[in-house]
């Protein structure tokens, strides 16, 4: 840990500051709701709605995932997130579909716009410009702009709080302002007094975390309540930042069959560390279920790592996890020794795939 200490080591690796992004996360967070809150609804979208579909991939897609897990048990009607070329069957012009795209050019996002204005849904697009902002000025489709030049994994605030202030000016919700102001504030105390750069690995989760995890294939488990989408962040960020892969599933359904699968191949097993997401509205049989696995795995001498959420909000309590998870991909991305800005791969595939 004493080397995450070192602004000479990390800005070695560091070569495109994801740093610097990571550590202004409150601040793209606090500017992504003053954007949300100025953004004018037209009247029409102030109707009833049977369902509503976001669709998007990657960073794009990770905001409404958050935003579906968080309002899950307050939405009057079903939210769901479509992460394909296609939408589902159900989609029609009672349904709203929120078309996001970072870049405004990834080709299954324009694909499935093109199909919801087909099947004459009601549709809001954001994005920061490309294909996508033009095809909606076209198409007389009101867009919400975010700001472009970072990373779709970084601008998370850009995608997550203009879709949950544009949720309560539809209707579907209550006002958010009080909660998303609690979140960004406790983001702030978090970075300054635990997960920063500037506190010491000693005092610091999540640069202990990461050397823990260094080396290792890390196993992310959580709550199915509001977590979900908290895992999918976790394994997201791994992916790209850390360039490390790892794994995760949701209690009680893990219960039900993965945890058998402790057992073989047993020289992978030697290298797995699981990581327990807990929060604190848990519900109390999935607390006690936690107990119970962990226990399981700590038989097996499978290393085990439990994180808990912070806040008072439930809005907090999950950024907190985010941010979290967001750190120590980071520090593990320089134990790795490698920049965890650049995703080679993703570039190719798209480059490829721009060919056909």
């Amino acid at each position: 840990m004493i080397e995450l200490d070192s602004f000479k080591k990390i800005e070695k690796y560091d070569e495109s500051s994801m740093l610097e992004l990571i550590e202004s996360f409150p601040d793209q967070c606090q500017d992504a709701k003053c954007i949300g809150d100025e953004f004018e609804l037209p009247e029409k979208f102030k109707r009833p709605y049977k369902n509503i579909v976001c669709t998007g991939l990657g960073g794009s897609a990770i905001g409404a995932d958050l935003v579906r897990s968080y309002i899950a048990g307050d939405s009057r009607i079903p939210i769901s997130v479509n992460r394909n070329y296609t939408l589902a069957n159900f989609v029609n012009e009672e349904t709203l579909v929120i078309v996001s795209s970072y870049s405004g050019d990834t080709e299954e996002t324009l694909s499935a716009y093109r199909e919801a204005l087909s099947r004459g849904s009601d549709i809001i697009v954001i994005t920061s410009g490309g294909k996508l902002e033009k095809a909606a000025e076209k198409d007389d489709i009101p867009c919400l702009i975010i700001p472009e030049g970072f990373p779709p994994r970084c601008a998370l605030g850009y995608s997550f709080f203009p879709l949950l202030t544009l949720f309560a000016k539809i209707g579907i919700i209550k006002d958010q302002a009080g909660a998303i102001n609690d979140a960004i504030h406790n983001l702030r105390k978090l970075k300054d007094s635990k997960l920063g750069y500037k506190v010491p690995g000693k005092d610091n989760p999540a640069k202990k975390m990461a050397a823990e995890i260094f080396g290792k294939f890390p196993v992310v488990y959580a709550s199915s309540d509001h977590m979900d989408a908290v895992v999918t962040r976790w394994r997201g960020q791994f992916a790209e930042n850390s360039k490390t892969l790892s794994s995760g599933h949701l209690f009680p359904e893990l219960d039900h069959n993965e945890i058998v699968g402790w057992e073989n191949p047993k020289k992978v097993l030697k290298e797995c560390v699981a990581i327990i997401l807990r929060d604190a509205a848990d519900h109390p049989r999935i607390s006690k279920r936690m107990d119970a696995t962990k226990n399981i795995l700590k038989r097996d001498k499978v290393k085990v790592l439990e994180v808990n959420s912070s806040g008072i909000e439930l809005l907090a309590r999950i950024f907190s996890l985010v941010y979290i998870g967001d750190f120590v991909s980071f520090y593990l991305a320089i134990l790795n020794g490698i920049d965890p800005t650049p995703v080679e791969k993703i570039t190719y595939l798209k480059k490829e795939m721009s060919k056909a």
